[in-house]
């Protein structure tokens, strides 16, 4: 038990160290690289200097933001993953971040941030997912028991019907409007408004403190519900009480940076690879492990082909997916399965 627990410490401490290396890194680098010494100096003293206009007003939120982002959507994975026993359900194939999209697309061709304000966005946002994720439950429940089997292909359906939606959206909307509904769909961490920075690392924080109170409720589902119902866990409200939060944590998420995908997919698995199944070390390494997945994605973004900049939702798909194809290949072949070729 104290071996555990050490080797869960060391795994803390090292992610928690990748982490301010990430974000260290991405301050320096960019289009105009600012050598370490002048970090501090600049964000101290620097005044109305160059160096930190670009720390405080461009660099520090996106690596503000992509540290919640990026933890929350891994936090949605790990729990949808050990609620359905599934290492392919993530936000993205359960309907979550494609209901989250939609809602955001409708809020921007009504308009609704100039006529109610900035907030409309994660609150549509929130709605969409929120709305998805009850509908693919209520569809997936037969006498008021959810069929864990029908939920991922329902989800999978419900993210094609939001797609298509999205896509009619697009083909409808106004020129102005296009580029924003191209933001949202592709990812990106170049969010101006600092009120959704703020609320993306509150609503992220507190997503992991109410996650890490269901943690032993996980550990009980992965053994299966007849044997969580066995221990005392109230199955069917506990499903539905992560219902809700994973798909809050993901329709802000969305809202802010749009959708990114493999995160909550990629992030949770390789976790799990390493630490094993125990939500209790779980939920916390995936939550930084997916704020350096998407700070280090974010920093390829802006460096790969510069000036220029990538939309980070595309880095996280070439190599979120390269990597997950790639580890699933090199596993020792199961029996009666086939092992990829190399």
């Amino acid at each position: 038990m104290k071996k555990r627990f050490l080797h869960w410490i060391v795994a803390i401490l090292i992610l928690t160290g990748l982490l301010a290396a990430a974000c260290i890194v991405s301050l320096c680098i960019g289009s105009t690289d600012i050598p370490l010494a002048n970090i501090v100096p600049a964000l101290v003293h620097g005044g109305n200097t160059i160096e930190h206009t670009i720390l405080c007003d461009v660099r520090l939120p996106r690596i503000l933001l992509g540290v919640a982002v990026g933890g929350a959507l891994s936090l949605a994975g790990v729990i949808l993953q050990g609620m359905f026993r599934n290492p392919l359900v993530e936000p993205y194939t359960m309907g979550i971040s494609g209901g989250a999209a939609l809602g955001v697309c409708l809020a921007i061709i009504l308009k609704l941030s100039n006529r109610c304000g900035i907030w409309s966005l994660p609150v549509f946002g929130s709605i969409g997912a929120t709305l998805t994720i009850l509908v693919v439950y209520f569809l997936s429940t037969r006498r008021r028991v959810l069929n864990i089997r029908n939920v991922l292909l329902i989800g999978i359906m419900i993210s094609f019907i939001c797609s298509s939606l999205i896509t009619l959206i697009m083909a409808v909307s106004r020129v102005e409007d296009l580029h924003g509904i191209i933001f949202w769909i592709m990812g990106s961490l170049e969010q101006p408004n600092v009120f959704l920075v703020k609320l993306a690392v509150v609503v992220s924080v507190l997503s992991l403190a109410l996650s890490y109170l269901f943690c032993l409720e996980l550990n009980a589902l992965a053994l299966g519900e007849e044997e969580a119902l066995h221990l005392g866990i109230s199955v069917e409200n506990t499903k539905r009480l992560l219902f809700v939060l994973a798909s809050v944590t993901t329709g802000l998420s969305v809202s802010v940076a749009g959708v990114i995908g493999f995160v909550g997919l990629v992030v949770p698995h390789f976790m799990r690879l390493f630490l094993g199944s125990d939500h209790r070390i779980l939920l916390v390494a995936s939550w930084l492990c997916g704020g350096v997945f998407l700070v280090f994605c974010d920093a390829l973004a802006r460096t790969v082909i510069s000036p220029t900049e990538l939309l980070v939702g595309v880095i996280t798909g070439i190599l979120g997916g390269s990597i997950f194809v790639y580890v699933l290949c090199g596993k020792p072949p199961v029996p009666g399965g086939k092992q990829c070729s190399k």
